[in-house]
């Protein structure tokens, strides 16, 4: 087991803008970390995926089709972002599916969204989502960007994943990153299972469902040493059941309910 007591203070606040403010703004936008910030929030969760030529870039779908202009591009036979130059990929509109005042608004790169949060004092976790067969790779790489964009900050991003591959890619490339394991469901497997692999990940979180969480769990993972974080948190008595039993972070969508203060 870990001993919770040797681990640094907890850096990170409590609530958690998902995909910035990515229901009031088209998600993992620049837009929608601005608009996230103007409800008082301090930490954004945004997922990152490499492009063809191996840019970072913000997007939470495999394909293109749902919160971009990708179904236009000739080759709309293939919408897979990450087949896509970044190129290609930085001509869409990833804004007007949302509504008519954020149209022409673009995917944006990590370098840009590192730049937006450095300059104003926010905080990220970003969930590392690996185009199928690059997992380890992508790991890697968006490990060595978040490096050398954050070299010197006092708290750097958090990554996460439920891809195991990629978080041992950020593992190998860049250790000393903070890392947290995202898990949907326990399906067969058991907590044991889970917390072995966060533990042998060298992770500092544990990343869950919100259902998952109860007096049980809570213990058992606190036990192990990890903090404990959920997503997606939308109603007023689960966030108060979560922070009831102890839990470190609320990832939500709603970011215009919820006081990030609290």
């Amino acid at each position: 087991m870990k001993d919770k007591n040797a681990l640094p203070d907890w850096p990170y606040p409590r609530w958690i803008a998902h995909r910035g403010a990515g229901t009031l703004a088209p998600e993992n936008t620049l837009a929608a970390l601005r608009l996230g910030a103007s409800w008082g929030y301090r930490m954004f969760e945004c997922d990152v995926k490499l492009s063809s030529d191996g840019v970072p870039f913000l997007l939470h779908d495999d394909t293109l089709t749902r919160t971009t202009s990708g179904s236009a591009l000739p080759a709309a036979a293939d919408p897979v972002a990450g087949h896509q130059s970044w190129h290609t990929l930085s001509q869409l509109d990833a804004g007007g599916w949302h509504s008519a005042a954020y149209a022409g608004e673009p995917l944006p790169t990590l370098e840009a969204i590192a730049g937006f949060c450095i300059a104003n004092g926010y905080l990220l976790n970003i969930e590392i989502k690996p185009t199928v067969g690059t997992e380890r790779h992508t790991g890697e790489v968006v490990a060595q960007h978040v490096a050398r964009l954050w070299q010197g900050a006092a708290v750097p991003p958090l990554l996460t994943s439920f891809e195991i591959a990629a978080l041992e890619g950020a593992l190998a490339k860049h250790p000393e990153l903070p890392r947290g394991l995202l898990i949907h469901a326990l399906e067969d497997q058991g907590w044991a299972h889970w917390l072995g692999h966060a533990t042998r990940l060298q992770c500092q979180a544990i990343v869950c469902n919100h259902a998952l969480w109860d007096n049980d769990s809570v213990a058992l993972a606190k036990t192990s040493g990890f903090r404990l974080l959920s997503y997606t948190v939308n109603e007023q008595q689960e966030a108060q059941r979560l922070m009831g039993l102890g839990t470190d972070g609320l990832i939500t969508d709603r970011v215009s309910h919820f006081d990030p203060q609290s």
